[in-house]
């Protein structure tokens, strides 16, 4: 398939700002229950401000992607059926949540909702959390759904790819909290950095999965059943056209196969290895960290790209010269 771009940062934007507020909700559950110090309502409050931004980028990103943006609203029309139209209203809805999230700390109204029978106080912070932490997990499978659910792109029609979307969001919005907290709580920044490790080695191994797997697939059709020709030696001379076309363009990505096996250890390196490697000397360094996430961020670029490229469409069985 043909990688877009806008769709590229449209995944990895709002993946990162799902992983970046589900981190900060993840420290104030911790502090809920006093294994942590409960930090200032600027530090969720900002913090879910830079989740938010994350989100209207992706958002942004996303429109660039359609022939007609005036009708994008009717992209959630098919909700019963469409994961897309799922994903097009679990996105504002979560979005919403992390405005209200951040609005609550950063005004300081969070009135108490319920007591539990421990003594612990529930406040609106609290159940804007749980709210967001749900849609977030919503949002990463619709994301996932939408590639996943296709049978005949049989490199996106795996569990490993639902799996590997929160994850590599997860890694990536960890690793930018880590940053963030080393900037203004430099204190918490290693509860961040520790969970950053665990989840990026959790994506490395879900990744390298996904790609042991798709080298091991066969496919299913071949010239000989696509034509009902039982030949053993069918050579495709032409394509029916002179020059290029509309499947030509949009279902293959052009490049060699040198550049692909080039591109996929590029991504592993700069999305996981190098990442893993500086963040497990559990540095606070806010330089380091910033620097680590803008690699491990461009490691993900990478990885999408691939991810998109490596699906192979049944019609390039017929698309595959022009001649």
């Amino acid at each position: 398939m043909k990688p877009a771009f806008s769709v590229i940062f449209l995944t990895t934007l709002i993946g990162t700002g799902q992983g970046l507020f589900l981190a900060l909700f993840t420290h104030q559950s911790y502090s809920l229950f006093g294994l942590l110090p409960l930090q200032s309502d600027d530090f969720y409050g900002y913090g879910s401000a830079l989740a938010l931004l994350l989100l209207v980028c992706g958002l942004s990103a996303s429109f660039f992607h359609l022939g007609r943006p005036e009708r994008a609203w009717r992209s959630a029309t098919q909700w019963r059926t469409s994961w897309l139209s799922r994903e097009v209203i679990v996105l504002p809805a979560f979005m919403s949540v992390v405005f209200f999230f951040g609005i609550s700390h950063l005004t300081g109204y969070r009135p108490e909702i319920v007591t539990l029978r421990s003594g612990l106080g529930i406040d609106l912070s609290v159940v804007l959390g749980v709210i967001g932490t749900i849609l977030a997990f919503a949002l990463f499978v619709c994301t996932a759904m939408i590639y996943a659910c296709l049978r005949f792109l049989r490199e996106w029609h795996s569990p490993l790819t639902v799996i590997n979307y929160i994850l590599m969001g997860g890694a990536s919005g960890f690793t930018l909290a880590a940053f963030y907290t080393a900037l203004v709580a430099p204190s918490q920044a290693n509860f961040f950095v520790s969970w950053a490790v665990i989840i990026t080695f959790l994506a490395f191994a879900g990744r390298s999965a996904s790609l042991a797997r798709n080298a091991r697939l066969k496919p299913k059709s071949t010239m000989q059943t696509a034509i009902g020709i039982k030949h053993p030696h069918i050579v495709q001379r032409s394509m029916g056209s002179m020059g290029g076309t509309f499947n030509t363009r949009e279902f293959f990505h052009g490049k060699s196969e040198s550049f692909l096996r080039t591109i996929k250890p590029a991504f592993l390196i700069l999305a996981f290895v190098l990442p893993l490697l500086a963040l497990a000397s559990f540095t606070s360094n806010p330089l380091l960290l910033g620097f680590v996430f803008m690699l491990q961020y461009v490691g993900l670029l990478a990885e999408r790209w691939f991810f998109f490229a490596q699906a192979n469409h049944p019609q390039n069985l017929y698309y595959q010269t022009i001649g």
